[in-house]
């Protein structure tokens, strides 16, 4: 990347799902990104139709077809001609993936520019366990090939990167792993952290026993963690409600769930809310009495940083980034996944004591406004671009002489 360019052209390639136009929260995003330079973006549209539109970025969508393996094959087999094009066509000097699998396409698009004289610099993203994730999230037939492939993929990227990005200490720890010897910066996921902080200016926090969960439906969540719990407390508690916030990811988790509500004759209690506008989604979160999320893996999952902006404490599994920003006792509380008997207890006591309860809540609110902002966000792309720009002046103080 010469530093005598006007502006630096950067090109994120992820699996995420636009339209046109971007929600509230990518808009605000992309306006975000765009002080750092020229923006590009490869990924899905919502629909079969590709799309391409301008707003704050390039957007180039390709269509979301309905099988997994398909969407995967098909950014692998279309995404890497349309990042090269990308790179001679506009002059793209950075490519951001979004994991080490978007990475391989990256990657293929980077080594045939250098066979033809472009050099760019790729930077491969972690936002949480890349290696088993996938294998929580639903059944994936014949399993030992797909590893074989995902290993190999995820190989690929990280041996052609020039730099890493985590999201946590556990994803960057995963990262040194499997590259030693790379630089990584480590900085949280796009947070629209002010829908979460400004709901709190609508009024005091109510008295309302409501248990909230959000994100995918599927195993790895431990939703099925968070009925039993609940079950356990039902008659104890029979004014308590549990939403469930979220796509439903693996429909056959979500009928098992939904049969068990009805043995238990859970039906009026237990609410299926469904994806939900960011809006929606911070009103209940500063109603709920506690934010619960039961997984078995995670990142840093950024409906934690939500949860606690809107003066929520939060009730999460002992794993990946969550200990990092979930102060056990503090600004919630921490147990081990799968743990049901802990999970239990730990939701009596937000019940039984509502008032440390939002004590809690206030003191999550405030940590919440020290680890995630906006300038925090961008300044992390920011140290991402000087470290490119560095490496890309070593390499022009490395090539060949043509005087």
């Amino acid at each position: 990347m010469s530093r005598r360019e006007d502006s630096v052209k950067i090109c994120f390639l992820s699996s995420a799902r636009y339209g046109e136009p971007l929600d509230t929260t990518n808009e605000k995003k992309f306006l975000a990104l765009k002080s750092l330079g020229e923006l590009f973006v490869v990924g899905f549209s919502k629909d079969f139709r590709p799309r391409r539109f301008t707003e704050h970025a390039r957007f180039y969508l390709l269509p979301k077809l309905p099988i997994p393996i398909l969407r995967y094959a098909t950014i692998f087999m279309v995404g890497s001609p349309l990042v090269l094009w990308l790179i001679f066509r506009h002059h793209v000097q950075v490519l951001v993936a979004q994991s080490p699998y978007e990475g391989f396409t990256a990657a293929c698009a980077k080594k045939i520019a250098g066979w033809l004289g472009k050099r760019v610099v790729l930077v491969v993203e972690s936002h949480g366990d890349f290696q088993e994730s996938l294998f929580l999230y639903r059944r994936v037939l014949l399993q030992k090939t797909y590893r074989f492939l995902m290993r190999f993929v995820a190989s690929f990227s990280l041996r052609h990167a020039d730099l890493l990005r985590a999201v946590s200490n556990s994803t960057k720890e995963q990262l040194e792993r499997q590259s030693p010897g790379k630089q990584i910066v480590r900085f949280p996921a796009w947070t629209d952290i002010e829908v979460f902080r400004q709901v709190e200016m609508n009024g005091e926090k109510n008295s309302s026993q409501s248990i909230l969960y959000a994100g995918v439906l599927s195993p790895l969540k431990g939703v099925h963690h968070l009925l039993n719990a609940f079950v356990c407390l039902s008659k104890e508690f029979p004014q308590a409600r549990l939403l469930l916030v979220g796509h439903e990811e693996n429909k056959d988790y979500a009928a098992e769930l939904k049969a068990q509500i009805k043995r238990s004759d859970l039906d009026g209690r237990v609410q299926f809310l469904g994806v939900v506008l960011q809006e929606e989604l911070a009103v209940s979160m500063r109603k709920a009495c506690v934010f619960a999320l039961p997984s078995a893996l995670e990142g840093l999952p950024r409906v934690v940083i939500e949860a606690m902006a809107t003066g929520t404490p939060v009730i999460g599994s002992n794993v990946g980034g969550i200990p990092e920003i979930v102060e056990d006792g503090t600004t919630g509380f921490l147990v081990h996944p799968g743990d049901e008997t802990a999970l239990t207890e730990r939701i009596r006591w937000v019940l039984k004591n509502p008032e440390k309860a939002r004590e809690m809540g206030a003191r999550a609110r405030g940590f919440a406004e020290k680890i995630f902002s906006t300038d925090i966000y961008i300044g992390g792309y920011r140290q991402i671009l000087e470290v490119a720009q560095g490496l890309s002046a070593e390499e022009d103080d490395h090539a060949p002489s043509t005087l």
